[in-house]
């Protein structure tokens, strides 16, 4: 009779032991699928957001150029002078598919390593008039190019003074702030210049002191 209730006994904590392990996987395989589907909605998320986000300004200046050429020891000179109106389209934008990132599964982390700088662009359009020229001091190639490189130059300052990249980086936030809602939505954590990332605040503090 003890024999038989001991055998009872084995019997029966075998089958515990292949209940919970049976169950044990079965919790395992859950856990490891829902890490799986929340890491793909992260990366459909990110893919979402890695597009170019582009800002665009205009704007405009007028300028007065002119060049002297001097001959007989200064004695005789001939002037060139023109009346340069600029139109300017400006764009800065980040491309964000270049942006660089790391999912830890494990932890339920994603970590932005990169994020690529602006890139402006300076497309003027350049008008002339009231041109007075001599032949022995004609408007040139060199004149025009000259003229070219300035215009970019102080368009490139008056863009650096402007609201234009502020603006820019204020949709760059927002789109990065996507991925901060996902994140926090699925108990995953933001991490980026080597801190975790709480709100959107946050991410525009310390975006702002990396742009």
């Amino acid at each position: 009779m003890q024999n038989l209730i001991k055998r009872i006994i084995g019997i029966g904590v075998i089958v515990l032991v292949i209940v919970l392990g049976f169950k044990y996987c079965q919790f395992k395989k859950d856990d490891d699928s829902d890490i799986q589907y929340n890491t793909n909605l992260i990366q459909q998320q990110i893919l979402n957001v890695g597009k170019l986000v582009v800002t665009e300004g205009h704007f405009s200046e007028v300028i007065t150029y002119k060049n002297q050429q001097k001959y007989l020891m200064d004695m005789i000179s001939f002037e060139k002078k023109a009346l340069i109106v600029v139109n300017a389209n400006v764009t800065v934008a980040y491309d964000l598919h270049q942006m660089k990132y790391d999912i830890d599964e494990k932890n339920k982390t994603i970590t932005i390593l990169n994020i690529p700088k602006e890139e402006i662009t300076i497309n003027p359009d350049i008008q002339f008039y009231d041109v007075e020229q001599s032949k022995l001091n004609p408007f040139t190639g060199d004149d025009y190019n000259k003229i070219n490189k300035s215009v970019k130059a102080n368009l490139a300052k008056k863009i650096e003074n402007s609201t234009l990249k502020t603006n820019a980086q204020n949709r760059l936030i927002s789109e990065l702030s996507k991925i901060l809602i996902m994140t926090n939505s699925m108990g995953w954590k933001l991490q980026y210049n080597g801190k975790t990332i709480e709100s959107e605040t946050e991410l525009s503090q310390d975006l702002g002191s990396k742009l």
